[in-house]
């Protein structure tokens, strides 16, 4: 299964883009069972907790995309924990972005193998530095032909066995970093930089579908096994001279352009090769389709809110029902800001029901609209005054699945600690609370951004963790700071134990632009890491605190994460 990464529908030749050459997925188009109206999320991590799970994203915990908030919980089941019991390999390579933290993280959720960054965000996408099986590899190359090339290992490895190969590239989102000959190809076609990017990424995906498709060629393994490509969410504006395919709205909205993306499932001998299905099916249909397809038809999933896709994939849709699908796009101030553990109020851009005919939109806290999507795809004429009572049917619909979906309280969870399976913990900035004085040095907490304006001693940064097994753990921080900050004492705290340390080292290099053609800028920085001491932490769910008890300057340092690594034998 293959996930693209912001995507959009508009973004491939076969749907009608004559600027963008695709000539890969074109044809796998004509050779797969094709989904017109196939709805994700309008984000990234709702739409991967979905596909994983089967079920919204509200219900799995996975409400945004960073703060913690982007995590499924543990007890929740993977389409990958499905196949695994069922004898199946599996392996992950790419972005995950629904839990980074172990047993969230792939390698607890049911693969076997993982490759690429399990975080949401990444900022260098040559010669990255990414994490095989929870080790830090440097690697070299363009990143999406990088997650190809151990993809394609895996393949290799397990071909002679039943195996489930997800590949959730991180193209073409943003930063907007490729090679030059694709970039230069978009530009003298007369394109903005944003849409050359986009599809100067998109280009060098399609190669690397190739490769795949053309491993399965050469391992005889083309008509066993099923292919399946699809996108995470709808094109990222502005528009420009980006191609939408006619559809309002783009990523993040609730409107057709944030939601609908292609779907192709190629079975060779088994699917009807260019077969068009004309019936709306989302992302939490994935799991139980392909569970069915693999001979699973009792998954030992939780209650799932999918239906298998396989009546329509085979042509029997003679009893498939219209049905309701629903999206909720979180407010963006609201999720970005975000500082209490228990989440009372996410805000919300976008919420949305869709039927075959109809979506039902309210945006922020207008009024409800109302669009038939058949006799008006480009949604430009608001028919809400002309049909109240359906449109209040759609609102009170929509009350109601959020209120079940969100039955288990939104949450963010606790960091956990003291797995035997990941000994070392990073206690990452984005996850952690702090008093007013500090701040994110990028503003909003993505992955990789870091705490700083830390110069008042009054203030500190904790983390909520949960330990599994009592234990002693040495500490260290990932950190920079001028070399009038040299001798800054800093204190690591629980409850009941703690350890203080020294900077000893000036590490002080200047925060650098990413490199992008995409006018969002952010910074990155190198950080160095100092040893404080060794602590006890006891079992159970607990803050961790750091503040400096000294300081020799003035600011104290900028902090990427507190670092805990369990000493071996220490119960």
């Amino acid at each position: 299964m293959i996930l693209a990464d912001d995507q959009g529908y508009g973004d491939l030749g076969f749907h009608g883009n004559e600027k963008i050459d695709t000539p890969v997925l074109d044809k796998l188009a004509l050779q797969s069972v094709r989904f017109d109206r196939f709805m994700v999320s309008p984000y990234c991590t709702p739409s991967r907790a979905a596909i994983m799970t089967g079920r919204y994203p509200l219900r799995t915990g996975a409400a945004a995309v960073t703060r913690g908030l982007e995590t499924v919980r543990s007890e929740e089941v993977t389409i990958a924990e499905v196949l695994g019991e069922a004898g199946y390999a599996t392996g992950c390579f790419g972005k995950w972005h629904i839990g980074e933290h172990y047993p969230n993280h792939p390698m607890g959720q049911g693969f076997q193998e993982y490759f690429g960054m399990p975080q949401g965000h990444f900022d260098n996408y040559f010669d990255p530095v990414l994490e095989y099986n929870g080790e830090k590899v440097q690697t070299r190359g363009y990143i999406t032909d990088v997650i190809t090339d151990y993809a394609l290992r895996f393949i290799d490895k397990n071909g002679d066995q039943p195996f489930f190969c997800y590949i959730p590239y991180n193209a073409p989102h943003t930063p907007m970093q490729l090679p030059d000959r694709y970039f230069d190809k978009y530009i003298a076609r007369g394109l903005d930089t944003l849409a050359a990017s986009v599809y100067g990424m998109v280009e060098n995906l399609d190669e690397n579908v190739g490769r795949l498709l053309q491993k399965l060629d050469q391992l005889s393994l083309s008509e066993k096994t099923v292919v399946i490509y699809l996108s995470d969410n709808g094109a990222e504006g502005p528009e420009g001279s980006r191609y939408n395919a006619g559809m309002r709205g783009m990523k993040g909205t609730a409107h057709e352009g944030g939601m609908r993306v292609p779907l192709f499932l190629r079975w060779p001998g088994q699917f009807e090769a260019g077969k068009v299905v004309r019936q709306i099916g989302a992302h939490v249909d994935l799991l139980p389709t392909i569970a069915e397809l693999c001979g699973i038809n009792s998954p030992n999933t939780l209650p799932l809110d999918g239906k298998s896709l396989v009546p329509l994939i085979m042509g029997d849709d003679r009893d498939w029902p219209d049905r309701m699908i629903y999206a909720r796009t979180a407010g963006w101030r609201s999720v970005l800001t975000y500082n209490e553990p228990v989440v009372r109020d996410l805000g919300t851009i976008g919420k949305t029901v869709r039927t075959q005919r109809w979506r039902a939109v309210q945006e922020e806290e207008g009024d409800w609209q109302l669009y038939d999507i058949i006799e008006d795809p480009s949604e430009t004429n608001n028919v809400a005054d002309n049909y109240p009572d359906l449109t209040a049917r759609f609102a009170e619909a929509y009350e109601v699945w959020l209120k079940d979906v969100t039955r288990v309280p939104i949450v963010r969870p606790p960091v956990p600690v003291g797995f035997d399976e990941r000994p070392e913990v990073e206690l990452p900035a984005p996850e952690a609370y702090f008093t007013e004085g500090i701040a994110w040095y990028n503003r909003f907490g993505f992955a990789h951004d870091w705490l700083t304006n830390w110069t008042d001693e009054n203030d500190y940064a904790y983390w909520d963790i949960d330990v599994v097994d009592h234990g002693n753990y040495e500490i260290s921080v990932l950190y920079t700071c001028a070399p009038d900050a040299v001798g800054t004492v800093l204190r690591v705290e629980t409850e009941s134990h703690h350890t203080d340390g020294k900077l000893q080292k000036a590490f002080n290099p200047e925060p650098r632009q990413r490199p992008t053609r995409h006018p969002k800028r952010r910074f990155i920085q190198d950080f160095a890491s100092q040893y404080l001491g060794t602590m006890t932490l006891e079992k159970g769910r607990q803050h961790i605190k750091i503040r400096a008890l000294q300081k020799s300057g003035d600011r104290i340092c900028d902090l990427k994460a507190i670092v805990l690594k369990k000493l071996p034998d220490s119960k």
